[in-house]
C-alpha cells in the first residue's frame, strides 16, 4: 500500500538476463542514471553522479525485456524501488532494486518502432488472432463550412 513509485530515466548498463522460472518469465538488468549539470564556470554540460539500479521485469515484461533492451539504449523505468541493505560473509552492501511495471525507450534520445506481442492462448482459441491485423484506411476528412 505505501510503495514508493519511482520514474527513472538513464541507460541499459547490462545484457539483460533473461529466465523462465515456476513463477514465469523475469529479466534483470542494471540502469545507469547519471545526473547532468550545467557548469557556469567553464560554460559547458558536465556529468555528475551515476547512480546504478537493479530493475527486476517480470512476466509479459519480463519476456518483452528480453527481445527488446540491449546495452546502451535510453530507457525510462517505473516501478516499486527497493532499497535493501544486506551483510553476506562479513561484507556489507547495500542495493537499489526497481520493482518494474513499465519500461519504455526513451523517444527524446532516439526512434524506436513498435510491435506488438500476440498471446499465445489468444491464437490457440482464435485462429484469426495468429494473423497480422487488417489496417483498415482511415477516413476521408469532411469539407469543412
Amino acid at each position: 500500500m505505501n510503495e514508493t513509485l519511482v520514474t527513472v530515466v538513464g541507460n541499459v548498463a547490462t545484457t539483460p538476463v533473461f529466465r523462465e522460472l515456476p513463477s514465469g518469465p523475469v529479466a534483470r538488468f542494471r540502469l545507469a542514471v547519471t545526473a547532468r549539470y550545467y557548469d557556469a564556470v567553464q560554460n559547458v554540460w558536465a556529468d555528475g553522479h551515476t547512480n546504478f539500479f537493479t530493475v527486476w521485469a517480470r512476466r509479459a515484461l519480463g519476456s518483452n525485456v528480453q527481445g527488446s533492451l540491449t546495452i546502451g539504449e535510453p530507457v525510462i523505468v517505473q516501478g516499486k524501488l527497493k532499497v535493501r541493505d544486506e551483510e553476506r560473509g562479513g561484507q556489507h552492501w547495500t542495493s537499489a532494486d526497481i520493482d518494474a511495471m513499465t519500461i519504455g525507450h526513451d523517444l527524446s534520445r532516439g526512434t524506436a518502432a513498435f510491435r506488438r506481442v500476440l498471446k499465445a492462448n489468444a491464437a490457440l482459441t482464435d485462429p484469426a488472432a495468429a494473423r497480422e491485423p487488417v489496417l483498415e484506411p482511415e477516413p476521408e476528412p469532411e469539407p469543412v463550412g
